[in-house]
C-alpha cells in the first residue's frame, strides 16, 4: 500500500515537473504591420490588399528564448487584432467580412484569421477568429506577407489605414530539452 502511494506521488511530481518545463519552452512572437483599405466604388466586392514584406525577427526571438528554429515544435496564431488608425472618425461599420492570409517565399498562401458579419456597432478595433494550423514554416522565414481580403457593406469615400497586430504562440525545445 505504501509503495503504491509513493508510486502515485512520484508520478504526480514527475508530471507536474514536466508541465513546468513545458511552460519554459513556450513563448510568443508578436508581428505588427499596417495596410490601407482603399476607397470603394461599390459594395459586396472583394478587395485584396497585400502588406509590404514583414520581417519576422524569428531568429532573434528564438535566440532570446534560448532556442533556435531547428528546435521549434509548433507555432500557431493565437490573436489577430485590427485597428483603424486613420481617418480618426472611421469605424469598421463599412466592413462586412475580412480574411487574413499569410504567405512566405516558397510556401503557399494560407488563411489564418477571419471575421464574418462584422456588427455595425461603431467598432474601431476588431479581434479576428484564428485557426489551429501549425505556422512554423512561415514564421521561421525572414519575411512574411499578409493579404487582407475584405468585403464591404457600404461605399467608403476615403482610404482607411489599419494596423494589424498578430501574436504567435511558439512551443520549442530549449537547448535540446
Amino acid at each position: 500500500m505504501k509503495k503504491a502511494l509513493l508510486l502515485v506521488l512520484g508520478i504526480f511530481v514527475f508530471v507536474s515537473a514536466c508541465k513546468e518545463v513545458d511552460k519554459l519552452t513556450q513563448f510568443s512572437i508578436n508581428i505588427d504591420s499596417s495596410s490601407t483599405i482603399p476607397a470603394t466604388l461599390g459594395i459586396n466586392i472583394p478587395i485584396n490588399i497585400w502588406t509590404p514584406d514583414i520581417t519576422t525577427n524569428s531568429e532573434t526571438e528564438f535566440e532570446s528564448n534560448n532556442t533556435n528554429k531547428d528546435l521549434v515544435e509548433h507555432i500557431k496564431l493565437t490573436d489577430l487584432d485590427i485597428e483603424i488608425t486613420s481617418p480618426a472618425s472611421s469605424t469598421f461599420d463599412f466592413l462586412k467580412d475580412i480574411e487574413i492570409y499569410i504567405s512566405a517565399e516558397g510556401l503557399s498562401e494560407k488563411k489564418v484569421a477571419w471575421l464574418y458579419d462584422i456588427p455595425k456597432t461603431g467598432l474601431k478595433t476588431i479581434k479576428l477568429e484564428t485557426g489551429d494550423d501549425d505556422l512554423q514554416e512561415y514564421i521561421k522565414k525572414d519575411q512574411v506577407k499578409l493579404k487582407t481580403k475584405t468585403v464591404t457593406r457600404e461605399i467608403i469615400s476615403n482610404d482607411t489605414d489599419i494596423s494589424i497586430h498578430a501574436k504567435f504562440w511558439v512551443d520549442a525545445r530549449i537547448l535540446g530539452v
